[in-house]
Parts: C-alpha cells; structure tokens; sequence
C-alpha cells in the first residue's frame, strides 16, 4: 500500500465546476454542429452553432472575472519546477520538485486549449457578422474577402485542434491514476495538490 496520500480537501469551488462543464459542453455541441452536417447528416445547424458560440464567449468572460477578482493567475504560470518536470521527466519523482496545484502538463495543456478557444471564439464572433440574428442584419462587408479568408482559415484549424484537445482530455481524465482529479470536477473535493506535498501515513 502506498504511504504517501495527498491531502484532500476543496479543489474546484463551484461556480469554477459550472464553469468547466458550461464550457464542456457549449464546445461539444459547436464541433457537432459543425461537423455532423460535413459527414452528411442535415439539420438546421446554424442556430444551435451560434447559440453556443456565445455562450462559448459568456463562460470565457466569466472565467476571465473569476482568474482577475478571486484566482489570480499565479497557479497557472509555469516555473522553473514546471520546466524541470518536463525536461528532466521527474514526475514520478514529484517530492524533487515543489508543490503545486497543477503540474506542468496541466499549466501546458491549459494555456494551449485557452489559446485555441480564444481563437475560435474571436474568429466565431466575427462570423456572426455573416448571419441574420434577432440583434442585427448580416453585413459582410466589415472584412475584404482576403481578411474573410484569413477568419475561415484560423476558424477552421482552432476547430480541428479542438477536436484533438478534447479527445486528449478526455483520456487522460479517464485514466486510473487521475479519477480523483476527475471526480473532484463533479463533486468539488479532491486532492489539493497535483504534484509535491505529499503526506507520510506509518502502518
């Protein structure tokens, strides 16, 4: 039996859990909506991708308020710790390195999904332009068609790396060694700390 257990306590507050899942769940019906129709499937999918696209932007502007006027961007800046844990492989060696919230892999993986969400919901909202909506009529001609292409273009890319980012998360969130950082997405409570601080318990 492994002597060394986290502690736990309150990991995600839950306006963050509500959050994580708006934002979950707004992105699974945008990559549907967008890509259900390619592979043949007709319905009226434009309402439901604009829709949660803006809901997309709401939670993002939420998450915004919530890092600047209760978080702080400190437990997502990378270190020195977070460059050693990568380039020296010393995961399994966490007492090595300092304490942390999130690991290395997780500040990474955050910064890199946040990059290509932000890119798809500026690009995004600037399509809306394209479309009538119950606030305005459709005015493409706020973009020349070459700046146009450079939207669709962007749009696209940040699309698929979506796809691959969530298929990633999604996988590591279902492994073994990471179902109590899952759970605590639900539920709240969860080991305080991904990497260092680890605890020695005599049997």
């Amino acid at each position: 039996m492994d002597s060394q257990l986290r502690e736990t306590g309150t990991r995600h507050q839950w306006p963050d859990r509500v959050f994580h899942w708006t934002m979950a769940l707004s992105v699974i019906v945008l990559c549907a909506t967008a890509f259900l129709p390619i592979l043949g499937l007709r319905f009226d999918w434009v309402p439901a991708h604009w829709i949660s696209g803006f809901v997309l932007a709401a939670a993002i502007l939420f998450h915004w308020l919530r890092v600047g006027l209760v978080h702080g961007v400190g437990e997502m800046m990378p270190g020195s710790d977070d460059l050693r844990e990568v380039l020296l492989d010393l995961r399994a060696r966490s007492g090595t390195l300092g304490p942390a919230k999130y690991d290395a892999y997780q500040k990474g993986y955050h910064w890199l999904s946040g990059l290509v969400v932000l890119v798809l919901a500026a690009t995004g909202l600037l399509m809306m332009a394209k479309i009538d909506t119950p606030w305005w009529r459709r005015d493409p001609s706020i973009l020349s068609d070459a700046q146009w292409g450079i939207v669709y273009v962007a749009h696209g890319f940040a699309s698929l790396a979506i796809i691959f980012l969530v298929i990633l998360h999604v996988y590591f969130a279902l492994l073994p060694e990471h179902w109590a950082t899952l759970k605590s997405m639900v539920r709240g409570r969860g080991p305080l700390l991904t990497r260092g601080a680890r605890h020695e318990q005599e049997h």
